[in-house]
């Protein structure tokens, strides 16, 4: 596989776990009160700048990884084996996080609204990267 392919690869890996988080935060944002709007709105902010800060170190590290592999090569070298665990633990927990009884809905609607933007912009990141 060409090396350029694997920046998609890694796109669409971040990118749509990415949109359906935010859909799923948004939703959220819908059913809360307004009286607490404000405050969820201020977590929101500061999840998407600690995701931003993260996550711009990851990308950074996995496209550096990416340039330094040979022309072609295997789709599984896109991450290393630390960055698949982490990919798979965290797809695991998004998905226990829907069948634990008791997660409130602000910490959907203000830490989704807050990953899902964040998974995206890593996404166009990579994209960006692929053409440097």
């Amino acid at each position: 596989m060409k090396r350029i392919y694997l920046y998609y690869i890694a796109a669409a890996l971040w990118e749509i776990p990415g949109v359906i988080i935010t859909v799923k935060g948004l939703r959220a944002y819908l059913t809360m009160p307004q009286d607490i709007l404000w405050w969820l709105i201020l977590i929101t902010v500061l999840v998407l700048a600690g995701f931003f800060f993260m996550f711009s170190r990851i990308v950074d590290r996995y496209s550096a990884r990416i340039a330094a592999l040979p022309e072609k090569t295997s789709f599984w070298q896109t991450f290393p084996l630390r960055g698949w665990i982490l990919i798979v633990f965290m797809s695991c927990l998004g998905i226990a996080l829907k069948f634990i009884p008791g997660v409130p809905a602000e910490f959907t609607a203000s830490f989704y609204s807050g990953l899902g933007p964040m998974l995206i912009f890593a996404a166009c990141r990579f994209i960006k990267r692929s053409r440097v």
